[in-house]
């Protein structure tokens, strides 16, 4: 039986989609507040920039580990909306919770157990914009996301309006705290789905991925190796300037950043409903490297704005396409356990990618990037053969 609720649509958008939108925007405007600031809270609590890369790290390990087992869950139990309010329940009384450390060891427990919210709530969350519009998923996704984004905007300029007018980092950290309960209060109108408990095991569950989704997540999570952290992109941009300069330009430029990332998120989605998802994602692979091979070689601010927004247009390529393609290549009942093999993969191998973009910049900056570039590249190829494969065998 399908859910009204699930399929009921407003400008062709579906009204769950729309919920979790709405919640998207609120908790995301709620991290992005935080995001910006988290590194100076932490070395100001007495932790150093070991501190900072454990604190980064930890938190995205945790939440990628979990995501395949609240993905299993929600396809067994058949109950997603559950995984995801707790997710977000978890993640708003953490940040709570993290505006009164008073050491940065508190910092690394709060944060990291903030983050096993996202871990949570992603995978089940993504079958539920899945199961919405089964027949544009590349625009659901995207009006997902683009949601979401426009909240990582919003929050990045909060951020800035509260350091500027001088607020504290414990009363900054417990404004975004606040929001992030609101972002709860759209999940009450969304239905619950009415089905039956699915007899499978995790074993079951992930050996009817298919061998084309498989090769899929493994060419993704070479990719996300080749992703390192936002936090590079930053620095670079801030080699270019000196004093206040060195703060709030690179603050601007992440800002215009998630701006591109808004504004291109839908018509990609679009684009990718038409000509297929493989090969949307395949010049956002394309994109990227060129992408990593223009900061390697930054040395004007005409030329970082340009590349910033470059570096935006491509996780609207990238971010929500994957998830739609995902989805499509999934079989229904494995769904949520797919999304979460692929954001469990793809989220650990960011660890080590930034471990290595880190290593990479101790020696030469310029060495990070053409990392990227070069490893982003070879998952390009690999896409590209996927897709030839695809072709092939009609």
């Amino acid at each position: 039986m399908k859910n009204k609720n699930m399929r009921r649509t407003y400008l062709g958008i579906s009204s769950a989609i729309l919920l979790l939108g709405i919640t998207s925007f609120l908790n995301d405007l709620s991290s992005e507040i935080i995001t910006p600031i988290l590194p100076m809270f932490i070395t100001a609590l007495g932790g150093g920039g070991l501190a900072v890369g454990i604190i980064g790290g930890l938190r995205d390990s945790i939440a990628s580990i979990i995501k395949i087992f609240a993905g299993y869950w929600s396809d067994k139990t058949q109950k997603r909306k559950i995984f995801v309010t707790t997710g977000y329940a978890t993640s708003a009384i953490f940040k709570l919770a993290l505006a009164f450390s008073k050491v940065w060891q508190q910092v690394l427990l709060f944060a990291s157990i903030e983050r096993i919210g996202k871990g949570i709530r992603t995978a089940p969350r993504d079958a539920i914009i899945a199961d919405s519009m089964p027949k544009e998923r590349g625009k659901g996704f995207a009006v997902h996301r683009a949601m979401d984004t426009a909240g990582a905007v919003a929050g990045a300029i909060m951020a800035f309006i509260l350091w500027s007018i001088g607020l504290s980092f414990k009363n900054i950290i417990l404004i975004a705290a606040a929001t992030s309960c609101l972002a709860l209060i759209p999940l009450f109108f969304l239905k619950k789905r009415k089905k039956t408990e699915k007899k499978i095991t995790l074993k079951i569950s992930v050996k009817n991925i298919s061998p084309r989704l498989r090769s899929f997540i493994i060419i993704s999570g070479i990719f996300a190796l080749a992703n390192f952290s936002y936090m590079f992109f930053i620095l670079k941009a801030q080699e270019l300037f000196t004093g206040k300069s060195a703060i709030g330009i690179p603050l601007l430029l992440y800002i215009l950043f998630n701006t591109a990332y808004v504004i291109f998120t839908i018509p990609f989605g679009k684009l990718a409903d038409r000509i297929g998802k493989g090969k949307v994602i395949l010049i956002g692979y394309a994109m990227f490297s060129i992408t990593c091979l223009g900061f390697a070689f930054l040395h004007t601010l005409m030329a970082a704005i340009i590349l910033f927004a470059l570096y935006g247009i491509v996780y609207a390529i990238i971010e929500s396409n994957q998830r739609a393609y995902i989805s499509d290549l999934a079989v229904k009942e494995g769904r949520g356990t797919a999304l979460g093999a692929f954001h469990t993969i793809t989220g650990i191998v960011t660890l080590p990618a930034s471990l290595i973009g880190g290593s990479l910049w101790q020696i030469d900056p310029k060495t990070t990037f053409i990392y990227g570039a070069v490893t982003s590249l070879f998952a390009a190829t690999l896409l590209m053969l996927h897709i030839y494969r695809k072709k092939s065998k009609k």
